[in-house]
């Protein structure tokens, strides 16, 4: 007999097995369903995440590097940076100068205000103090109208461009492109509103609830001029490839017109979308493991069942193995058989775990509003792990099964 006959047979007899005793079988391969479908829910979930805060954080660009006061992730070591002193305009300002013709420094301020427009109005919207130069540091561009130019900053002109979120908030259906709001206590005119970025995303920045100024209206109108500013300085790099070397020669820049000494450390931080990007596949590199481990308790209950399944079937079917090795099946024969048995199972279960996860994956687009995404390794995994369950779990059984002496398996009742 061939092998491959023998193994077109087996599958056979092991569809014919499965039919014969749908209830037991549907209610083996359950485990086996519920971890393929936790683990198909949790990868599809979790790169749907990645790609949701790539995008978000877009606008923040990867050749840029920014100098502020505090990191961007701070884990336990708060108190090493409370008492930093305060970035200021003077500072990025000669950080400008050492750097011209190298790179595009643009220093930014911001704060919270309430906004006004005749009788609407939002509470808290960021207000950012900044220059003409945002629009080349950042991917994000004005929707309609313009955005600030540097004669709006030399001559501190009341002026802004509004995001998304505050236009619907406090104009609706209302042109807002040169009408008059208040923010705070002053009065500014709108010149531009920008594209839409993209909501919050796990807490993070909203770009859409957000005004752009000119820094130096900002510092006059706002308090940054009495002792309060802490400004954040974006430094974008020509291209790619130098990124690594301007940020260590804005490290040693910033400490010269900090005048720090070769001995003390940094009294700024210098933070890139890398280290967002770092911290968030940490995070979500625990939270899928914990997932994982959680599913794999379901899976291993899943695989017990399939032992289970299979030993029963060898008692149930002692006499049929005895009567196949009486006209020349061998052990490896009969040993194929309850192999192919148990991975059939088995896959039949990732079959349907897969359909199942695929859509508690669509389910979980529609009502988070994140956009799941599908990898073909995730599927890869759920049927290599279906597969992988069925030859190492019904692998005893079977073996048990092709050790049994012709002539006892005939004569059991």
């Amino acid at each position: 007999m061939k092998p491959m006959t023998s193994l077109g047979e087996s599958f056979q007899i092991a569809l014919r097995a499965i039919r014969a005793n749908k209830a037991r079988g549907a209610l083996t391969t359950l485990g086996i369903i519920i971890g393929i479908v936790a683990v198909v829910v949790t990868m599809t979930a979790a790169n749907g995440l990645q790609n949701r805060f790539r995008e978000s954080f877009s606008a923040v660009g990867t050749d840029v590097i920014y100098v502020s006061r505090m990191p961007w992730v701070i884990m336990n070591d708060f108190f090493l940076y409370r008492n930093r002193p305060n970035l200021d305009l003077r500072e990025a300002r000669k950080l400008e100068d050492k750097l011209r013709g190298r790179a595009i420094v643009n220093p930014t301020m911001d704060g919270r205000e309430d906004v006004k427009y005749r009788d609407q109005a939002m509470e808290g919207v960021t207000i950012l103090g900044t220059t003409d130069k945002t629009s080349r540091i950042s991917s994000a561009q004005p929707q309609s109208g313009r955005f600030l130019l540097p004669f709006d900053v030399t001559y501190k002109k009341n002026v802004c461009v509004i995001g998304t979120d505050v236009r619907d908030g406090i104009f609706g259906t209302v042109d807002p492109l040169g009408k008059k709001i208040m923010i705070g206590r002053s009065v500014f005119r709108v010149i531009g509103v920008m594209e839409k970025q993209g909501g919050s995303f796990l807490g993070g920045p909203n770009f859409d609830r957000q005004i752009f100024v000119p820094i130096t209206t900002y510092e006059s109108s706002f308090g940054g001029s009495h002792g309060r500013q802490d400004v954040n300085i974006a430094v974008k790099a020509p291209n790619q490839e130098i990124v690594k070397d301007l940020e260590f020669e804005t490290i040693g820049e910033m400490r010269k017109i900090r005048n720090l000494r070769p001995s003390q450390t940094d009294d700024f931080s210098i933070n890139k979308l890398d280290t967002l990007v770092g911290a968030f596949n940490n995070t979500m590199g625990v939270v899928i493991l914990v997932g994982l481990i959680v599913t794999s308790i379901s899976l291993f209950v899943g695989a017990v069942g399939v032992m289970n399944i299979m030993f029963v079937s060898v008692t149930e079917r002692t006499r049929e193995i005895g009567l196949r090795m009486a006209v020349g099946a061998r052990g490896k024969d009969i040993l194929t058989q309850f192999l192919v048995e148990a991975v059939t199972l088995s896959l039949i279960g990732g079959v349907i775990g897969v359909g199942a996860g695929l859509l508690g994956s669509y389910a979980i687009a529609y009502f988070a509003e994140w956009r799941t995404l599908l990898q073909f390794d995730a599927i890869l995994l759920a049927f290599g792990f279906s597969a992988a369950v069925g030859i190492f779990f019904g692998f005893y059984p079977a073996r048990k099964a092709a050790g049994l002496n012709p002539i006892d398996a005939l004569r059991y009742e």
